[in-house]
């Protein structure tokens, strides 16, 4: 069995429960150093053979998993959440192709680690319904389907997420604030870089000077950049209905203001 494993953000405890088991008794783990922090390898029986992907093509990844049988449990280890910008729909191909049986153990992402590392919610009732998640061309340009990325998306004012892009601070800028975006200059912003590591830091600014501190801070690698209203550290602009006393729900009946009346039991709260 092949696991493709999420590592989750970073920090070695926010690794999923299934994720640590599949790692601890896994004879063989391919992992990347640039990406994952060494500690999430304490996770790994101590028998277990190490290897380092960092280097290697996907071609010497799949040469890996060819020099074992069936019956040996290999754990590909892939930074934060591997169904984004994890690379491994290849790797299920080669898996379908060769007959080798495999499964998908999800992970925190960097989006949810940098979410809360900036204590903000991303979908705030009156400002942002949505989130996208989108990354520059850049050299991978040919992977950018017609209509996707960042100046396409920035015409709908979300909350956006930006992946794989910190290389390129000017053409960032650029996109975000281009004739059609709903952006502005002012619009808030955030620099998140290694989310829940050790040295984990977070750059508040704004559209408009995000390329200017984007270039500052000197990273390039594992840094989450978020835009959008939502991230605005002001009061939220309205409460959510689903626990506004005169909304009902499939559990609670609207009350009047001042009424106990379809609130529920203590009972029933237990029970929920």
């Amino acid at each position: 069995m092949i696991s493709f494993v999420g590592a989750g953000p970073g920090a070695p405890d926010l690794i999923t429960l299934r994720g640590a088991q599949r790692l601890a008794r896994a004879a063989v783990v391919v992992w990347a150093s640039s990406l994952v922090p060494e500690a999430l390898l304490e996770h790994c029986g101590p028998a277990a053979v190490i290897h380092d992907s960092a280097v290697m093509t996907l071609e010497d990844v799949t040469a890996i998993y060819a020099a074992h049988p069936e019956e040996i449990p290999i754990v590909r280890l892939h930074s934060g959440d591997p169904s984004i910008y994890g690379a491994i729909g290849e790797q299920i191909d080669w898996c379908l192709a060769h007959g080798r049986s495999w499964e998908m153990v999800p992970g925190v992402s960097s989006l949810a680690a940098a979410s809360s590392v900036l204590g903000r919610e991303l979908t705030q009732p009156g400002v942002a319904q949505s989130v996208v998640l989108t990354r520059l061309a850049g050299r991978t340009k040919q992977s950018m389907p017609p209509g996707e990325g960042v100046a396409a998306f920035a015409a709908h004012g979300s909350t956006m997420a930006v992946f794989l892009s910190a290389a390129r601070p000017d053409e960032l800028g650029a996109e975000l604030l281009a004739p059609e975006s709903a952006y502005t200059e002012d619009t808030p912003a955030a620099i998140v870089i290694r989310a829940t590591w050790p040295d984990e830091r977070v750059i508040p600014t704004t559209v408009g000077a995000l390329s200017r501190d984007l270039r500052a801070s000197g990273e390039t690698l594992t840094v989450l950049v978020l835009i959008g209203d939502a991230l605005a550290t002001s009061p939220a602009a309205r409460r959510s209905h689903l626990y506004a006393p005169t909304h009902n729900t499939t559990y609670r009946l609207p009350s009047r203001p001042g009424s106990t009346e379809g609130r529920p039991s203590a009972r029933r709260r237990m029970r929920q």
